[in-house]
């Protein structure tokens, strides 16, 4: 960005309504090896068996899908996951031939008690609820421990079966921390990670069935790991909890790069390791006692601009605009979409609702609630039980305060399809998000960019990753009923050129952070490559491999708790200590131009001048 001129309003807004995928380079550095595996415990194809004995097979929707839609013009990537049930060996390869040919897909085979200890059990009943700041929902069982640490040995060994020399691997999400770990002591054998790390390895593959089948690793030295979360990292505090905490965090450090959504959860990650692993961290990354670096990033995702921006003006939307309008016609409407999961706050979202028409007679009957709760994991007995309570709330409140002809909340404990949900998007007043703790909350950026005409308010909870970047919406804590209740009647009468002056506030901060839906992948599989931020934006640094002390000084490291780094050295400085070191280039003499289709990124030039993310140099000047 230092070297190209910042794009005029009109032209980002112009880029919001673009598929970013547009915008990525056809070929793009990504060293010697263009081959990318990534690793998720699902599948990105839906596979269904019919009564006739036939497999079906269909793509699935989602974000990281649609993310690596558009890399697939430069990279050759295999996709690596669990089939989602039981498949019986003799159907095995004719799944498996079918996955690779047509998807570039490779299955991984679970048996039904380890896929379900592993994935509801010990994943769903602990990880989550733990990262989420719910300790109390958690449930620990050894069994559970031990499905969990099977399972991500089986995908570890899947994974060997495809890597080659210099390939990337990209695992995805809680799932699978442990896998990395694995994955490193298959490829560089235990005793390349430390006596300490190859005798913990040894420990957690006890009792484990290992495959008769998994390659050599000479085939496939120098590999590039990286591991992204997409949840929130606790804090220290409450990470401590979890009794197997350490095998956690050094099953994830053994990544060459790790990524958050934002720099909090990046910052608590980094505070984790130095409390409980006792290691040393700096602002971006952990010293590893063998002497290798793990970097740590954040990459915010965003959504796809297109189908939110452009769907109320298509026919089928617009016509179900009408309709809802002329049905809540004198009515404000207050929108509320969610998945039922404890996280997300719909009870405290309910009891603020009643709090509100309770303090605010006169709103009565003039204010409507349509709360959407996606069906989550209604077979667990804690989803079961909030499901009810919120059952229980809508009765009570539309008993309450509802006549024949009005009810305060219309509450759908189903799916709806893309057409329905931008209408009421499109309709809607104010959108109320009050998650008690979420990733990035992608709900307040879709209502955002249908919002165009009506200009509505968005109320979000402080614990949505979202509402850091959302500038222009009312941000509260969703444990504080009657701030919630304020926000709403603030939201309901605030005057239409406040509403206007907001919306535009944050429909630019959503046209930025639309374009990291594919960026913040491509940025990520970057840095998983270079491992260094000054090759991300072009610049030439020295190679080091990760068993080299890495990029930076010692002195820098012995510093890097008082003293932040983040001031480059002169040009003719940066030289001659490059040809001390013996490189006869001009070693970071002087900052490449950045390449176009990266100076659509935000951020970047904080990254060209001080080699820091923003979120680390604001930390750093408070």
């Amino acid at each position: 960005m230092a070297s190209e001129p910042a794009p005029a309003a009109s032209s980002r807004a112009s880029v919001s309504r673009t598929h970013t995928s547009d915008y990525l380079p056809d070929e793009m550095d990504l060293g010697n090896a263009k081959h990318l595996i990534v690793v998720s415990n699902r599948l990105p194809v839906t596979i269904s068996k019919d009564a006739k004995g036939e497999y079906h097979f269909k793509m699935s929707s989602g974000g990281l899908v649609s993310a690596l839609s558009g890399l697939k013009r430069s990279i050759q990537f295999t996709w690596i996951g669990w089939t989602g049930f039981f498949i019986p060996h003799k159907d095995r390869p004719i799944v498996d031939k079918r996955l690779m040919e047509e998807y570039s897909c490779l299955a991984v085979y679970l048996d039904d008690d380890v896929a379900d200890k592993h994935y509801n059990g010990f994943s769903n009943s602990i990880l989550w609820p733990l990262f989420h700041y719910h300790p109390g929902e958690m449930n620990f069982d050894e069994s559970h421990w031990l499905a969990y640490r099977q399972a991500n040995l089986t995908f570890a060994e899947a994974v060997m079966s495809q890597v080659r020399k210099g390939s990337m691997v990209w695992v995805q999400d809680y799932h699978l921390m442990l896998l990395p770990l694995f994955l490193r002591a298959m490829v560089d054998g235990p005793e390349s990670l430390g006596e300490a790390t190859a005798s913990e390895v040894e420990r957690l593959q006890r009792g484990l069935v290992r495959g008769t089948d998994v390659p050599e690793k000479e085939h496939c030295q120098e590999i590039k790991i990286g591991f992204f979360l997409h949840t929130p990292f606790p804090s220290s505090e409450i990470y401590r909890i979890l009794p197997v905490r350490r095998e956690i965090l050094l099953g994830t450090i053994q990544c060459d790069l790790v990524g958050f959504h934002t720099y909090d959860y990046a910052r608590h990650f980094l505070s984790s390791c130095t409390r409980i692993l006792s290691l040393p961290t700096m602002p971006n990354g952990v010293q590893l006692p063998t002497g290798a670096y793990c970097q740590v990033g954040t990459f915010p995702i965003g959504i796809d601009p297109e189908s939110f921006v452009k769907g109320p003006e298509t026919p089928a939307v617009s016509k179900r605009i009408k309709e809802l309008e002329q049905r809540f016609q004198g009515v404000k409407l207050i929108v509320g979409v969610d998945r039922l999961d404890y996280i997300k706050g719909v009870p405290q979202k309910m009891s603020a609702l009643e709090l509100f028409l309770e303090q605010h007679p006169e709103w009565v009957g003039k204010v409507v609630l349509i709360q959407l709760a996606v069906p989550s994991r209604g077979d667990v007995e804690e989803y079961q039980n909030l499901r009810a309570t919120v059952n229980e709330l809508v009765g009570r409140i539309n008993g309450r305060f509802g006549t024949v002809d009005f009810m305060p909340i219309h509450f759908m404990h189903k799916s709806l399809p893309f057409t329905e949900l931008c209408a009421l998007y499109a309709v809607s007043d104010v959108c109320l998000v009050t998650s008690t703790r979420d990733g990035m909350n992608l709900v307040s950026y879709e209502f955002i960019a249908t919002q165009q005409e009506r200009q509505g308010v968005m109320i979000i909870s402080e614990f949505a990753g979202a509402a850091q970047s959302l500038n222009g919406s009312i941000v509260v804590n969703p444990w504080d009923s009657q701030q919630v209740a304020d926000a709403i009647f603030e939201a309901v009468t605030m005057p239409q050129e406040v509403r206007a002056e907001n919306h535009s506030k944050l429909f630019k901060v959503t046209s930025l952070a639309i374009l990291p839906f594919n960026f913040s992948q491509y940025s990520f599989i970057l840095l998983v490559r270079r491992k260094v931020f000054g090759n991300v934006l072009g610049q030439h640094v020295c190679g080091r491999t990760r068993s080299t002390k890495g990029w930076w000084s010692k002195r820098a490291t012995n510093r890097a708790h008082t003293q932040p780094e983040y001031r480059l050295a002169h040009p003719r400085k940066r030289r001659r200590r490059a040809q001390a070191r013996g490189c006869r280039c001009r070693c970071l003499s002087s900052p490449s131009p950045l390449p176009s289709h990266l100076s659509l990124l935000p951020g970047l030039e904080w990254l060209l001048t001080t080699v820091r993310s923003a979120g680390v140099v604001w930390g750093w000047l408070g």
